[in-house]
Order: C-alpha cells, then structure tokens, then sequence
C-alpha cells in the first residue's frame, strides 16, 4: 500500500475527538407514541437542568414520534404545542427541535398516495397511529377504498382544532441539526459524505456504512432508528433508541460543554 493511501485510512479511522457542542443538548431518541414516556422523560429532562445549572439548553428530538405505541396524536400534540410556543417567545428559557424520522415521512407518504405507500406504513405501525386519531378499522391489508377513505380522514384529523394542523408542522420538520461537533440525525450519516452533503434517504433510513466505519472529520452523530439495549457514547456515534414502544425506557442523551455524556431513561 502506497504511504498516502496508509496515512489517508489511518486518519480515516481515527477516533473522533470529545463531543464537544456549542451549548447545552438534551437529545432524545425514538418516542413511538409512548406519551406516558414522553411526560416521564420531561419531568427527568427538568430536575436534571435544575441540578447542573445549565443555562438555554437546546432540546432535540430525532424522530419517530408516531406509530407502534398506543397515543402518537397525543405526543404529535406535545411536541407540536411546545415547539410553537417556544418560537413565539424568544425570551422563553430553553429551546428544542423536533427532527423527521422515517415514520413521519412514511405517514407524510401515504397522504401524499395512499395506495401506493398506505401498506407500508400500516405494517410497521400506521394502523396504531390511526386508531390514536379515532380512525379504528383499518387493517394492515385494506383495499384501495379504506386506504383512500382513511388518508381523508386523517388528514382532517390532522388539522383538526389547530391554527396550524399538524400536517404542516410535520413536513417543515428539518433533517438534520447541528451543533459544534455533534450532529444530530434520525437514522445514520454517510461516513464518506461531508454532513452538509448527506441524502434524505440516508438521514432518514440508514446507510449501511454508518455502524461500521467511523468518519474522519471529527464530528459525532446522534441517532435513532437503531433499537439498542443500552445508549452509548463510542467512535463517534451516540446511540439513542431504546425501542421504547416496547421496553418502556426513553432517553435522552446530555451534552454540554467540557463535560462526558450522559444518559436519562425511563
């Protein structure tokens, strides 16, 4: 091997240096209509910025809000409530923002073409979602005319009592967010790719190098969308989904600078 090529992989697998963000984090992983968890984790989130003195932490969540669990209208409603409120006060303590996840652009897929994205998402969690809006009997194999009957309706229900419906919050929901050295995604980065040039499906889905291969410019990334049993903290990866839907743990990552990672969980 050429000496280029060797110093080139080298630095390439380097480890990355501390997680070291602009400001105070609070990520928090994968929620999957577990509304109950969500109001756990807040409480926890709270009584942890009380102790550490943490001034204007930043909180984001990576996605998947919905589906699987049994009240996603529910933590929609939350997060939604919270992150207009927060926008509309500046002088409002803390901030926080809520990233897409793959269930969301699933659910976004099927009011978009109910028959040809409706029997995805009804597999891997839609039909709990829309039974949390009051829509029940919807089966995972519905025929054309239900998956029609039910995006009408779901999209109603979506914008039902709310200036802004839910529906429109859900496709402003950005990608990717960063601060300082740590990215924050839903799914996985592209090792190879600079993070400014990273595809949606990759962001949103995975990349089949991101578990495997470090990268070799320093910076972390925060994740979901991969259920582990326990979070961590390692090769410049933070590891987030605790498959809460049916584990019953939450968590949220706490970075703030010059201090290690920690972990809160339900």
């Amino acid at each position: 091997m050429h000496p280029l090529d060797l110093l080139r992989r080298l630095l390439r697998l380097a480890p990355a240096q501390r997680p070291e963000p602009d400001r105070p984090l609070y990520l928090v992983g994968d929620i999957h209509g577990r509304a109950d968890l969500l109001n756990r984790l807040f409480d926890l989130i709270d009584a942890d910025q009380a102790a550490s003195g943490h001034e204007h932490p930043l909180a984001v969540f990576v996605g998947d809000y919905i589906d699987r669990g049994p009240d996603s209208r529910r933590v929609l409603e939350l997060l939604a409530t919270l992150d207009t409120s927060l926008a509309a006060d500046p002088e409002a303590e803390g901030e926080m923002l809520c990233l897409m996840g793959n269930h969301e652009r699933m659910l976004l897929d099927f009011l978009d073409d109910p028959l040809l994205s409706g029997p995805r998402w009804l597999r891997n969690g839609g039909v709990q979602t829309l039974q949390s809006f009051g829509l029940e009997g919807v089966p995972e194999d519905a025929g054309a005319e239900v998956l029609e009957a039910a995006r009408d309706a779901l999209a109603e229900a979506l914008d039902a009592g709310r200036p802004e419906g839910l529906e429109a919050w859900l496709r402003a929901r950005p990608l990717i967010a960063q601060c300082g050295n740590v990215a924050i995604v839903h799914a996985a980065a592209d090792p190879e790719q600079p993070i400014d040039a990273q595809v949606a499906g990759t962001l949103l889905w995975g990349h089949p190098e991101f578990l495997a291969r470090p990268r070799g410019d320093g910076l972390w990334v925060a994740h979901g969308h991969t259920i582990v049993k326990r979070p961590s903290a390692r090769s410049g990866r933070i590891a987030l989904d605790t498959g809460a839907w049916a584990t019953d743990r939450l968590t949220a990552a706490i970075l703030a600078p010059g201090e290690p990672v920690r972990f809160l969980s339900t």
